[in-house]
């Protein structure tokens, strides 16, 4: 079922958006002349937890729907970053100025793979600690909630999650939470 590359063409590159441009064959033999492909750099994102349990939650401003949003903390891999891992684990404390004593990693999901090339990796954060002040990026105001892990659950049951990656990461972040606890 896979379709053959037969030539690609780069519209616009930037940093945090490269659009390009493919031809490609079915094997069938079908030409899809123009297919077009948005690449991102990798992201992550991680549901944090406090070592007295509690949940980190940030609000931040998005603009291409503009609206503040409640979400779970993180961001973009930079190209410096090491891993998955090390990307959550600066993104964390950049957003919230916590650290963590454990990242159980939860899998990989795409945003959108009909259209986008990069992955998101998501992460149980556990044992968080604050230890400075947020250290956030020129266009970022971001604000920290933190909420109890019932409350995190009736905020997803009343849909205040806009970001379907946050929900995803969450989903799966709380059964981790729920085995971990069951241990």
């Amino acid at each position: 079922m896979n379709w053959k590359l037969l030539r690609s063409e780069y519209l616009f590159r930037e940093p945090w958006l490269t659009v390009r441009r493919d031809t490609c064959e079915t094997p069938s033999g079908v030409l899809v002349p123009e297919y077009y492909v948005l690449e991102y750099p990798d992201w992550v994102n991680a549901m944090a937890v406090t070592d007295d349990g509690n949940v980190i939650l940030v609000r931040q401003y998005r603009h291409p729907v503009g609206k503040v949003l409640l979400e779970i903390p993180g961001g973009v891999m930079d190209p410096e970053d090491g891993s998955p891992e090390i990307a959550m684990r600066r993104e964390l404390l950049e957003e919230t100025g916590y650290v963590f004593d454990e990242m159980h990693f939860l899998g990989t999901t795409s945003p959108n793979p009909s259209t986008h090339t990069n992955r998101v990796f998501m992460y149980l954060a556990t044992g968080g600690k604050k230890i400075q002040e947020q250290q956030l990026d020129f266009n970022e105001e971001i604000d920290v909630e933190i909420v109890t892990i019932a409350e995190l659950e009736a905020r997803l049951a009343q849909n205040a999650f806009f970001q379907s990656l946050h929900c995803t990461c969450l989903f799966y972040g709380l059964m981790k939470w729920k085995e971990l606890r069951s241990k």
